[in-house]
């Protein structure tokens, strides 16, 4: 704790950024949960592990279309189910500013879009459009176990900045959870003859319950190759990509743990578009190998992802 408070009283980037994250946790809050698995976007974001010092920042832009029943290993009968798609577009403004070799910090700051269709409790369909700021991450870096930066340690936290009262969303498909989380991880890459690796994992686990909501505990693991030679003649990197998700049941007088609560292995296959030495275009789509629900939940076949990273 000493070292983190040294940090932000002789950086002046990490105090406006402190000072900014505060701002915005005392904002009204309008939540929303992450059942649906969006957590999912950030294992393995390559755009997270710095690999030197300086400022960075990232536009990210994931889709996911869940309109498919699932129940345990299987699909399921849609008439069981009174979900019928969550449709979400999330626009993501990333800052990392790593002050050093060895200690860094990291804010995410997202808006999600969400399309909502449902029978109502009148037993008609109904639909409707929410956008708006969701949870901010603010995540501390710590690269100091190795000389070139290629072990790294996270630890920070998801705020309840998003809203979780939107009209006709369940607490589960809300744009915010309402909670604040601690969010704990780490990295590790390499580099070998052409070939570049690495494994990325992090734990998301709420501290506490607000109006009658706790989030299940979240852990999502990735591990992935990249193949580094075709970047001098043709600017692109090649990436394929292995990443599990588990999420437990959510709980509480306002939660549905019957219905939530999930364990998912995907294949992601992609590509590292080099524009300059500056700047870079990273685009995967994910798709789903293996999926384990509880209850009856909506699951997408496949999920995308497009980052536009600059370096300063």
């Amino acid at each position: 704790m000493k070292l983190i408070y040294i940090f932000l009283r002789t950086n002046k980037l990490a105090q406006f950024l402190s000072a900014a994250i505060i701002l915005l946790s005392l904002a009204p809050a309008v939540s929303a949960a992450c059942a649906c698995g969006c957590n999912v976007f950030s294992a393995g974001s390559m755009w997270m592990m710095p690999s030197s010092p300086g400022l960075r920042m990232a536009l990210t832009y994931n889709y996911m279309d869940q309109h498919t029943d699932w129940s345990g290993w299987n699909s399921a009968a849609a008439d069981l189910n009174s979900d019928k798609e969550i449709r979400t577009n999330f626009y993501t403004l990333g800052f990392q500013y790593m002050e050093n070799r060895d200690w860094g910090m990291m804010i995410e700051i997202p808006v999600w879009d969400r399309y909502f269709t449902t029978i109502d409790d009148m037993g008609s369909i109904a639909s409707i459009e929410h956008a708006s700021p969701a949870d901010i991450r603010i995540m501390g870096i710590y690269t100091g176990l190795s000389e070139d930066m290629s072990t790294g340690i996270l630890l920070g936290l998801k705020l309840p900045t998003g809203p979780f009262n939107l009209s006709l969303l369940d607490r589960d498909t809300q744009i915010g959870t309402g909670t604040t989380d601690l969010l704990v991880g780490g990295f590790r890459m390499g580099q070998e003859a052409g070939w570049g690796w690495y494994v990325h994992a992090q734990f998301q686990i709420p501290l506490a319950a607000r109006d009658g909501y706790l989030p299940g505990d979240n852990f999502d693991f990735s591990i992935g190759m990249h193949y580094d030679d075709l970047a001098d003649d043709y600017k692109i990197v090649p990436s394929l990509q292995i990443t599990t998700s588990l999420r437990s049941i959510d709980s509480g007088a306002n939660s549905d743990p019957d219905n939530t609560g999930y364990e998912r292995l995907y294949i992601s296959p992609g590509a590292e578009i080099i524009i300059n030495s500056h700047l870079n275009i990273f685009g995967n789509v994910k798709a789903p190998l293996i999926t384990h629900t509880r209850g009856y939940q909506l699951v997408a076949p496949m999920l995308s992802t497009v980052i536009l990273s600059y370096r300063f």
